[in-house]
């Protein structure tokens, strides 16, 4: 028995780093990698309405006097630099810095698009949810608590979820 296992051992010994190896490394593109395709009105103006909204100036806010206020009440210094603040407000600064910048944008609750926006991809929904495109029909209450991570009564203000959903909701029309 015992010699049949040192060839099951060796096989997940080696398979395990070439999976990992094989995992995919996808990084973030920005907003402007999803511009192109996502301002149309054919496509149903997400970009659009992304950049008239709140999340594309989340990070800006953070230089206001409103936020220093807020932010001072809290024991932060600087809410530009302030990891709980930037949590929120850049959520992609850790991972993209580059992208700060853009606030609350497209890959925050889509994931990273580098093997999504692909034209050939984006157009194989299937194709492109493989490629790691996070999509909510499947289950509209994960964007409630996908939301829920900033917005749960957000320094102290009141947060009505439906009536945010309606300001932001960005589906793309039928054909």
């Amino acid at each position: 028995m015992k010699r049949n296992i040192v060839p099951v051992i060796a096989l997940v010994t080696l398979a395990v780093p070439v999976l990992f190896l094989a995992a995919p490394n996808r990084k973030y593109v920005g907003a402007s990698a999803c511009k192109l395709c996502h301002k149309s009105e054919m496509q149903g103006r997400q970009y659009v309405i992304w950049e008239e909204s709140l999340h594309a100036k989340a990070f800006l806010n953070l230089r206001t006097d409103k936020a220093r206020e807020i932010g001072a009440a809290a024991g932060v210094s600087d809410p530009v630099s302030n990891v709980q603040c930037l949590g929120c407000h850049a959520p992609l600064a850790d991972k993209a810095p580059e992208l700060r910048d853009e606030g609350v944008t497209c890959e925050v609750c889509h994931g990273p698009g580098s093997a999504y926006k692909k034209l050939s991809v984006m157009q194989d929904r299937e194709k492109a949810v493989q490629n790691g495109l996070v999509l909510y029909d499947a289950d509209p209450g994960m964007i409630e608590a996908h939301c829920l991570k900033c917005h749960q009564n957000p320094h102290g203000n009141p947060y009505d979820f439906r009536a945010a959903w309606e300001r932001i909701k960005h589906p793309v029309p039928p054909k």
